[in-house]
């Protein structure tokens, strides 16, 4: 039973009754609410319509990826078969970032607390090469690594899902594919948001799939509540059900992509299908303050970068300055802008080279590189390096978050890079392939589709992993759950999980609140700050301007998925009102 404070408000000579109710209303709403709460726990969950759970919760970017994932938690499933259940249902319902033919990071942690992170990334193909996407003075040709063929990468998806069952799922494999079958097969209603979306994308599909039916395409156009049916794609999945992994990288549909290949000039083989394994690795962790944060290792750079973040500003009153002031902005700009400069710098694939992750993560590293920001002016990115070590995706990326009925915890982040990836489907198997090569850095000091400035770390290799900003992160507060968090949008992906942690963390905000937040968002190079409408309040921005600061507004940013176990123990979901992100639970 949830005990209150005795507490008598004072009041100003002269308020009278009417001033007396107007002070105790908003703690009578506060107690009515958790009283309701309280009545509605009868049989062991909130009501539905609280936003409350407990026995668990999803929270994805499309409502019937999301009741999928619920409803396997529902049948006894844990977090990972929730997990594998949603990636296959995301591969349906929302093609453009949702995928078999692209890949990602899961960051997991159990109930008794053991934490790993599965790293199901793209790799480049055994014949790519360092100046594949040049021209023959050596300049980038930028639309070959975004779109046809030659920008796709090997994909992971599936690979991976495969492992991270093998690992930790309880339910059988069939159960969890069987729910993508059935929206392929049968059908689902697509969104408005949707329906923009395909038309907008109807004459790319059209220029780079000549002469092939587009499975998510039809004769007229598309509107909100139109149903899409993905028989070709059903039936891929259904060769998956039935195989496993074996039933994409081998067999008949590995025979349709290496067929899509050729017709293309395409460079992914056999023998890269064949080879391809997604690997489990040690999860970066730290702390902040009394919060442990469980994120995701190279060859994404979001685990390092969110960690020096946050350390960044923890010595810092930000609380006290509050929400988006223009102390805040400052401090949190000075910040991205030389780790984003680390990021270019330092990080790549661990596999082929020799990340310094312990030295980006110390905390004196951190402390000396923002001495030299000063609060009268800002920091030009032109007179920022990445710092000196001691020796040694828009938003077409996907997230989820899910938490079981034991506490068992999934933070997933998955991707084709660019919307709709390469806009190739793979003749006869009905799913697109990604535009991950985009990702490497196709050239030292050239900006990638985000705008990322990359170097030798993440030069083109053959069986290379690009580098990535997903941040698929867990968050723990006195060794307990405490949060699960990611977000979908490319370069901003880092700075937006980073902001939805210290809204609530450090400004008190609910969960749902943090994640429909204003953002703003500074990545070194270009030096600017780009900045959401209604962000910033004018005042603020003329404070800023006056710094040297440059501020532009920009398009939503990023669409952050999450999840919160509050001082209760209930789940709190937080889905992002950018998109039609859902959050269910029981």
């Amino acid at each position: 039973m949830i005990k209150f404070k005795s507490f008598t408000p004072a009041l100003s000579k002269g308020e009278g009754v009417s001033g007396y109710i107007s002070v105790i209303y908003p703690y009578f709403i506060v107690g009515l609410f958790l009283f309701s709460c309280s009545a509605a726990c009868v049989n062991g969950q909130l009501e539905k319509d609280s936003g409350v759970y407990k026995n668990g919760m999803v929270v994805s970017a499309h409502p019937s990826a999301s009741k999928v994932g619920l409803d396997i938690l529902k049948k006894g499933g844990n977090a990972i078969d929730a997990a594998v259940a949603v990636q296959f249902a995301l591969a349906v319902v929302y093609p453009n970032a949702g995928n078999i033919g692209g890949g990602g990071f899961l960051v997991y942690r159990s109930k008794s607390g053991e934490t790993a992170a599965l790293d199901y990334r793209e790799k480049a193909p055994s014949h790519a090469s360092r100046e594949m996407y040049l021209d023959a003075k050596g300049n980038p040709i930028t639309d070959k690594s975004l779109y046809g063929h030659l920008a796709a990468g090997v994909p992971g998806s599936v690979d991976g899902m495969v492992k991270a069952h093998q690992k930790y799922g309880q339910l059988s494999w069939a159960k969890l594919v069987q729910p993508a079958i059935d929206l392929a097969e049968d059908g689902f209603t697509i969104t408005a948001k949707q329906a923009v979306e395909l038309n907008e994308n109807e004459q790319e599909f059209k220029k780079y799939n000549p002469g092939k039916t587009i499975p998510i395409q039809k004769t007229d156009r598309w509107i909100a509540g139109d149903i899409l049916k993905q028989k070709e794609l059903a039936s891929t999945l259904k060769l998956i059900q039935e195989k496993g992994r074996e039933g994409f990288y081998s067999g008949a549909i590995a025979d349709l992509i290496v067929a899509e290949m050729k017709s293309g000039g395409g460079l992914i083989t056999k023998e890269d299908l064949t080879n391809y394994q997604s690997i489990w690795r040690k999860p970066v962790t730290a702390t902040y303050k009394n919060y442990t944060v469980i994120t995701m290792p190279p060859p994404s750079s979001g685990g390092i970068a969110l960690i020096q973040l946050l350390k960044s500003i923890e010595p810092y009153p930000v609380k006290r300055w509050g929400y988006n002031a223009d102390s805040t902005i400052q401090l949190v700009t000075e910040a991205e802008r030389r780790v984003y400069a680390d990021r270019a710098t330092h990080l790549g694939d661990p596999d082929f080279y020799n990340v310094p992750q312990k030295q980006l993560l110390e905390s004196a590293y951190i402390c000396a590189r923002m001495k030299d920001f000063t609060w009268g002016n800002a920091t030009p990115s032109s007179k920022i390096k990445a710092g000196v070590l001691p020796p040694q995706e828009r938003d077409q990326t996907t997230h989820f978050s899910i938490v079981d009925r034991e506490g068992n915890a999934v933070a997933t982040t998955t991707t084709l890079n660019g919307s709709y990836g390469s806009k190739v489907f793979v003749k006869g198997a009905g799913f697109l392939l990604n535009n991950e090569m985009d990702d490497f850095s196709i050239k030292p000091g050239a900006p990638n589709l985000y705008g990322l400035i990359g170097g030798e770390a993440n030069a083109i290799a053959p069986n290379k992993r690009m580098l990535s900003s997903m941040t698929p992160s867990i968050l723990e507060k006195n060794g307990q759950l405490f949060m699960v968090v990611g977000t979908p949008g490319g370069s901003t992906i880092i700075t937006s999980v980073f902001q939805t942690i210290i809204d609530v963390i450090e400004f008190d905000k609910s969960m749902q609140s943090a994640v429909a937040a204003k953002r703003f968002h500074h990545q070194w190079l270009p030096d600017e700050i780009f900045i959401e409408k209604g962000a910033v309040d004018r005042l603020t921005k003329e404070k800023l301007q006056q710094k040297g600061y440059k501020l532009t507004e920009r398009a939503p940013i990023g669409k952050v998925d999450a999840i919160l176990k509050n001082q209760w123990g209930y789940y709190e979901g937080g889905a992002d009102p950018r998109g039609d992100d859902t959050a269910l639970g029981w």
